[in-house]
């Protein structure tokens, strides 16, 4: 049912029915109805149940769980359902809201992980100790264009399209500029 052994530590037991909801540590409660004559009986009260459909930033979807109403206030508290996930107790959360907080973080994890790789990306375009200008990197960008025309998406694959224009233009010895090898592809090619 879950990914590791270590993580299954987080969990509590709450009752049956708190497993397959956020709960937000409400439990069945037991007491006794006392009439006027004093004659006990045994009774429980539920929790306040709602099914409601709260919006993930991180999974970038809704999410259609069974909430209390004292989860629902933690959770407008906390800002959203993904903090109340990932800064919510384990013991507080059930064996639903664990497998939610499971998918919050890799989600999470892996969104973090595409931001640093945009990030690395638009740094080195425009930082100003970069290599690569922005007219350049434009340039570049079409020299991938016609790398990827080659189907070989490689460095290797680019010193080939050199080659390849070197020889049609008859030069021997030296290769074409990145400029002189994306006129020629124009010119040949129409890209």
């Amino acid at each position: 049912m879950f990914g590791t052994l270590a993580r299954l530590g987080e969990f509590s037991q709450p009752f049956k029915q708190a497993q397959f909801g956020l709960f937000g540590g409400k439990t069945k409660q037991y007491g006794n109805n006392v009439p006027f004559s004093k004659h006990k009986t045994r009774r429980s009260w539920l929790p306040n149940v709602q099914r409601k459909s709260l919006p993930s930033d991180a999974l970038g979807q809704k999410m259609r769980v069974k909430v209390t109403t004292r989860a629902l206030r933690t959770i407008k508290k906390y800002g959203g359902v993904d903090n109340y996930l990932t800064k919510t107790p384990a013991h507080k959360l059930s064996h639903e809201g664990m497998k939610l907080r499971l998918k919050v973080k890799d989600a999470l994890k892996e969104n973090e992980a595409k931001k640093k790789l945009v990030s690395e990306g638009t740094q080195e375009a425009t930082s100003p100790s970069s290599v690569w200008s922005l007219r350049s990197s434009a340039l570049h960008y079409q020299v991938k264009k016609v790398v990827t025309l080659l189907e070989e998406p490689t460095l290797e694959g680019a010193r080939k399209a050199r080659r390849q224009v070197a020889t049609a233009m008859g030069l021997r010895k030296t290769l074409p500029s990145a400029k002189e090898t994306m006129q020629y592809f124009v010119e040949q090619r129409q890209l």
